[in-house]
């Protein structure tokens, strides 16, 4: 079950997510066999929701905040609190796969409406989940909040493994071998975002650990991330760094330029 398999409809036709074919977590149809065809809203929302996570993981913020307003139009056409819900708390989910942690304000405007298992899914992403509402969670991250990074490593999916990752960063509970295996999952999908964000704690990890050979190699990584050979090298002329909100001894992590040419491609 996947990171956001709580998004999926009991029944009918509904606003779901699942992997495409790129092993991205998608939003998708469901139905049953005998269902009748899927209304113009679904298919529409599902396009502009499938771009807007793309883009924003392959770091075009511009694009995606193009589609996320067309698929949140798409679905407010239902009136479906519970519809709005799940598509802010894919957006949100994205961002903490990027270890961008702020708080769901989408999400939070629907709360009171929200059904139980939304909230605690809200709550999840955002490390405040309370123990007596871990079993509203999908099994695999209810398993990832105790089972630590052999847990998180059992996930399927990339995407909700990332998500998984930051919420065990963000808790405090991630560790190095937690941190390659997130630096793995986004580069095997060429997701610069969130390969940027845990490059940068990487390097920042090797730095604290009186490492600094292999923190240059590491920058000289994100150099090749960012198309930056200058910096390549001589990665001492990375300088777009970014704050991380962490209680990881973290100082900075670099993060793509909001007006980068590859200001990008989220759950």
């Amino acid at each position: 079950m996947t990171t956001i398999a709580l998004l999926k409809k009991r029944s009918g036709h509904a606003l779901g997510l699942a992997a495409g074919c790129l092993s991205t977590v998608v939003l998708t149809l469901t139905a049953c066999a005998s269902a009748p065809k899927p209304a113009d809203w679904q298919l529409e929302a599902k396009g502009a929701m499938e771009r807007s996570v793309s883009a924003y993981l392959q770091g075009n913020s511009r694009v995606e905040a193009v589609e996320f307003a067309r698929a949140k139009a798409e679905v407010s056409s239902t009136g479906k609190v519970e519809l709005l819900a799940r598509v802010e708390l894919l957006r949100c989910a994205s961002h903490v796969a990027s270890l961008v942690f702020e708080p769901c304000a989408g999400f939070e405007n629907l709360r009171q409406d929200a059904p139980d298992a939304e909230r605690a899914y809200a709550d999840y992403l955002t490390a405040t989940l309370q123990p007596q509402s871990a079993a509203l969670l999908p099994p695999q991250q209810r398993a990832a909040l105790s089972g630590g990074d052999t847990a998180v490593k059992g996930i399927a999916d990339p995407l909700s493994r990332l998500v998984a990752a930051g919420v065990a960063f963000q808790s405090g509970r991630a560790s190095p071998v937690l941190a390659q295996l997130a630096i793995d999952t986004a580069s095997s999908q060429g997701w610069r975002r969130p390969l940027l964000a845990w490059l940068g704690v990487q390097a920042s990890l090797l730095d604290k650990s009186g490492l600094p050979e292999q923190a240059a190699r590491v920058r000289r990584r994100i150099a090749l991330v960012q198309g930056d050979l200058k910096a390549v090298r001589d990665p001492t002329s990375l300088s777009i760094r970014y704050v991380v909100a962490s209680p990881w001894p973290l100082k900075h992590c670099l993060r793509p330029r909001a007006s980068s040419p590859i200001d990008l491609k989220m759950k």
